[in-house]
Order: structure tokens, then C-alpha cells, then sequence
């Protein structure tokens, strides 16, 4: 008997099921917390470079337009006077009275930043040649999540969900508090790269146990809102930044929640399914016992004992896998309709992670109230999340992918001819495109699974979501870019976005198909019949 069946006879979304499963939502939270803080930790207020008679400021003084053009060259690109060069004037010993301007210009070595908010970017100038180290902060928060996704992905199908669970959320918590009393940006750096590791360690992890207890039919439900606590931790994020402006008190304050999940210990169980697999039907009988208890259903000991024998169809499979070498990630590209298929559904992994981390993160470069435009940021998520959970079952997966990342598309190239003085048109094409990434995001987690042959499938996944961290990467630079042209990565979010909604056409629907199983079959599926 397969243990779904046995959920079946449990209930596939009881009582108990519901209880722990909140239980692993909560840590959704802290994971949002800690990979989109970097935004206001890292968040670049007004500045300009200090004058030969600032040396003593340590706060940001207004000068008034005749000053400031006696003192910085134009920057035509930015369309505002130049933060990272000044001019070499000659000034009056009432600097405030005026100058006389020169004609060659000096790159700054000091700069003078708004008190209001206390940021990395000001303690440790990260602006002009080292703007590009905000962005590598953020590149290593993401590398990290991509080496914690292999590392305690693998720990927790070696050494069990529940352990790898709170070895992560230890790490998070300890690396979380270290990264703010950090004495320098390297130091910082390397702790956000470690707490991007944990978080994958956690999410993902609570991700899997939360979707092994529960049924067949409640899956998708399940995902759907597992997903959208990490869209409430999101939103967060700015009521804590709103109150708390230095990034050390606030990276302080979103690690401290991490406390709260090492009593999961006691209240979080093993995931029954692994146990199974690991031949520990002791353990496995003891939980699955508690399930029933707890959701009032009664098992039969042969049922039980059906559940933990193996099949006959079980036993020919494992033979047939020790006889048959397993198939590698190589076969994905040694047959050409699965070639195709594998490349494109890389392709989506990419950008979907892309342009959700890089609107993520370009929310505070709107124009308009950055605390305003993160929540929206947030919030457009749910009910991206709820259509999909309402609708992919019903109209299939491809008829909303593919729109989804075109509309995304066609909202960033439009927003790109928006006039500056229009910030509300600008900002409501930008949650408009973060909600129809967000419900394409969801969307390619089904259907690229169901692309891949069963044979095969977890790796064709575990490679796909390898390839979409390096999207992520990729996407921390882009808020850097918006000081070199504002409107770059709003162009490249839509260009792309557009190219992989045209490329998701020429993939096969998989909504009430059988889905492959074999290499084979996997190379002839969507082969014969157009998708267009």
C-alpha cells in the first residue's frame, strides 16, 4: 500500500496535519525577513560628496542651487548633479557666501549622508566605485541560498527532514545576530552569505514536511499558502523598517523570531513518508498512530501492516533500479525533444527568479513612499498565489504561464516609457508586473515538473532551481544599475519576461495528461502534436 493511501484513510488535511502545518508556515517569515532585509540594510539614502570646508560634517548640509553648481559637474545621465566627482574651487572663507567654480573636477573621497536612516551604505560609503558592493552583498546572500539548497537538501534526504530543519534554523539564528554586530562589510557579507545558506535549509525542508503529511488533493493548496507567509514576512519587512532605521538594530530584530522555532524540537514531528523509506517503520508507526489519534480515525492493524510491507510492484521497481544504472542529468540533453523542452524550462526558472528578486529589490527605486511600495510589493503576491491554487487544476498550466509572463513583460516595457513625473503610473505597472511574475513563478513549479519523466524528474527540478538562484545573483546587481541608467533593469525584466512567455508556447500542456515516465517517453511527450 502507498502511504498516500494511507492519507487517504487519515484524512488528507486533518486536524493534526493542520496544526503542524502551521507550525512550518511560521518559519516562511523569517526566511522573507532575512533574504529581502538587504533592501534597507543596504539602503542607499541622499548623499553627495563633502567639500574641502566639510571635512568636520558628519551630516548631510542642504546647499542651494547656486552652490551646488559652483561646486559639482552635471550629470546628464541621472539628469542631478554629480555625487561621486566635484569640482577643484576655489572657495571664500565664507564657503556659504560662494565660490568660484573651476573647470576640472576631482573624484570624491568623502561623503556627507541623510542622518535619518544609518545603512551599510553609509557606514561603510558603498556608493560611487563601491556601489557595486551593495549588490554583491545581496549576489552572496543568494549564492548562499543556492549552496544551502544542495547542501541541506541532501542532508535532509540522508539524515532526515527534522534535523536538518533545526541545524538550519540554528545557523540562521546565530549567523543572523553576527552578521549585525559585523565590524566590516566582508565580515557582514560572508554572515548574509551563511544566513542565505540556512534559509534554503529551513524553508525548503518545512516546504517538503509540510507537503508530505498531507494528501493528494491538498498539495497544491498547501504550497500555494506556505507561499504566502513568506508574502506576509515580505510585508513585514517594511513595518519594521518604517519604525527602525539602522540596519543594525533591524537585522537584529528580524534574526530574534528565529528563537521561537528551536522549541520545534519537541512539537515537530519526522516526516512519516522518510522514515518509510529509511525502513524505520517503528518510528513511522508511532506517528502515523498520533495522526489518527489526533484526527479521530481509527486504523486497522492489517492496515498498518499493509502500509509498511512493500509491494509487489515496489519490489520490481527496486530490483529493476538495481539492476538499471540510474539516468543523469546528461540525458536531458542527449535527445532533442527533450533538449528543446529542458533548455526552455531552464530558461523560465531564470527569469521568473530574476525579475521576482529584481522587483523585489528595485521596490525602494520607484519614486514615491518606499515603505508604501514594499507592502504592495508583498501583498500583489496573495492573490497571484490564490488564483493559482484556484485555477491551474481547472484551465491548465500553460494557459496561464505564458500569459503571465508576457503581461509581466509588456508591464516593465511600458513602465520604461513612463515620464519620471508620473510615479503612481510607474509604480502601479510595477506591482502590476511583480503580481503577474509572482503567479508565473508558482505556475513553473508544476508545470515544469510535470515536463520531465518520472525517471528523472527531481533532477531535472533540483537543476532548474539551481539555475534560477543564478538569476537571483544576477538580479541583486540590477538596483545598482538603476544609478547608471534608471531605466535598465525595467527594460531587461520585460525583455526577457516577453522572450520566455513566446518560448513557454512551444512546450506541451500537461493538465490532465499522463505524464512520462521513461526517458523515452519523455522525448515523445508534446513531440507529434503542435502547442500552438
Amino acid at each position: 500500500m502507498a502511504y498516500d493511501d494511507i492519507l487517504l484513510k487519515l484524512g488528507e488535511f486533518g486536524r493534526y496535519q493542520q496544526r503542524i502545518y502551521f507550525l512550518l508556515c511560521l518559519p516562511a517569515l523569517s526566511c522573507a525577513l532575512h533574504k529581502l532585509i538587504g533592501v534597507f540594510l543596504n539602503l542607499k539614502t541622499e548623499y553627495r560628496c563633502a567639500l574641502p570646508n566639510e571635512q568636520n560634517l558628519t551630516y548631510l548640509l542642504p546647499l542651494n542651487d547656486t552652490l551646488l553648481s559652483l561646486s559639482y559637474p552635471w550629470d546628464v545621465i541621472k539628469k542631478n548633479y554629480s555625487s561621486c566627482e566635484r569640482y577643484e574651487a576655489s572657495f571664500t572663507d565664507d564657503y556659504y557666501a560662494g565660490g568660484v567654480a573651476a573647470n576640472v573636477t576631482v573624484p570624491c573621497t568623502r561623503w556627507l549622508f541623510d542622518q535619518d536612516w544609518n545603512s551599510t551604505t553609509s557606514e561603510w560609503d558603498l556608493v560611487c566605485d563601491k556601489a557595486w558592493y551593495r549588490g554583491t552583498s545581496d549576489a552572496c546572500l543568494m549564492v548562499g541560498v543556492l549552496l544551502g539548497s544542495l547542501i541541506f537538501g541532501d542532508f535532509s534526504d540522508r539524515f532526515g527532514r527534522k534535523p536538518t530543519f533545526l541545524i538550519s534554523i540554528i545557523i540562521m539564528d546565530v549567523f543572523g545576530m553576527l552578521a549585525a554586530v559585523a565590524p566590516d562589510f566582508w565580515t557582514f557579507t560572508a554572515c548574509r552569505l551563511i544566513v542565505g545558506a540556512s534559509t534554503s535549509g529551513v524553508f525548503l525542508v518545512a516546504y517538503v514536511l509540510a507537503l508530505e503529511m498531507v494528501g493528494p488533493s491538498k498539495r497544491i493548496i498547501a504550497g500555494s499558502l506556505i507561499h504566502m507567509f513568506f508574502s506576509i514576512g515580505f510585508m513585514l519587512i517594511a513595518a519594521l523598517a518604517y519604525y527602525v532605521h539602522d540596519w543594525r538594530k533591524l537585522d537584529f530584530l528580524v534574526t530574534i523570531p528565529g528563537l521561537a522555532y528551536l522549541p520545534y524540537y519537541w512539537f515537530i514531528p519526522e516526516s512519516a513518508r522518510w522514515l518509510i523509506s529509511k525502513g524505520r517503520h517503528k518510528e513511522a508507526k508511532l506517528i502515523i498512530q498520533a495522526v489518527a489519534k489526533e484526527n479521530g480515525v481509527r486504523l486497522e492493524d492489517n492496515l498498518m501492516e499493509q502500509l509498511l510491507a512493500p509491494t509487489a510492484e515496489e519490489e520490481e521497481k527496486l530490483n529493476l533500479e538495481s539492476d538499471v544504472p540510474k539516468p543523469s542529468i546528461l540525458e536531458l540533453f542527449k535527445h532533442p525533444n527533450l533538449f528543446k523542452k529542458s533548455v526552455i524550462i531552464f530558461f523560465l526558472w531564470f527569469v521568473c527568479n530574476l525579475v521576482y528578486y529584481g522587483l523585489s529589490w528595485n521596490a525602494s527605486n520607484l519614486g514615491g513612499n518606499m515603505y508604501i511600495n514594499f507592502v504592495i510589493s508583498g501583498l500583489v503576491e496573495i492573490p497571484a498565489y490564490t488564483l493559482n491554487m484556484l485555477c491551474l487544476d481547472k484551465f491548465g498550466r500553460k494557459m496561464f504561464l505564458c500569459p503571465y509572463l508576457i503581461l509581466a513583460g509588456l508591464c516593465m516595457v511600458v513602465k520604461c516609457f513612463v515620464p519620471l513625473e508620473y510615479i503612481t503610473v510607474s509604480v502601479v505597472l510595477a506591482m502590476f508586473g511583480k503580481f503577474f511574475i509572482t503567479g508565473a513563478y508558482g505556475a513553473v513549479y508544476v508545470f515544469s515538473a510535470e515536463q520531465f519523466p518520472t525517471v528523472i524528474r527531481n533532477i531535472g527540478i533540483g537543476a532548474g532551481s539551481t539555475i534560477a538562484r543564478v538569476g537571483g545573483i544576477l538580479a541583486s546587481y540590477t538596483s545598482v544599475l538603476v544609478e547608471v541608467w534608471p531605466p535598465f533593469p525595467f527594460v531587461l525584466f520585460g525583455v526577457l519576461s516577453l522572450i520566455a512567455g513566446l518560448l513557454c508556447l512551444l512546450l506541451p500542456e500537461t493538465q490532465g495528461r499522463k505524464l512520462p515516465e521513461t526517458i523515452a517517453d519523455g522525448e515523445n511527450f508534446g513531440k507529434k502534436k503542435s502547442s500552438l
